[in-house]
């Protein structure tokens, strides 16, 4: 499972995006995207949005903390 999760340290939706997934035992890669600029491009050709969080699930690119479809998932 690859997971990346773009996100900035003062953003509470990437908080509890991340603390859902170490709840579900998902391994991740955090990408901190106000310090790198290459990954914050990375994430905007991704997702075409500028905001955070965005997920990269395997490839699904979600798009903010969408509980529901990372539970989704996570079990299939």
């Amino acid at each position: 499972m690859a997971v990346k999760v773009y996100s900035t340290p003062t953003c509470p939706y990437c908080t509890m995006a991340k603390k859902f997934l170490k709840e579900n035992n998902v391994t991740f890669q955090d990408i901190d995207v106000s310090k790198d600029r290459q990954q914050a491009m990375e994430m905007v050709t991704k997702s075409g949005q500028r905001g955070v969080p965005v997920i990269d699930f395997n490839g699904q690119i979600i798009v903010g903390f969408d509980k529901s479809r990372l539970t989704h998932l996570i079990s299939h």
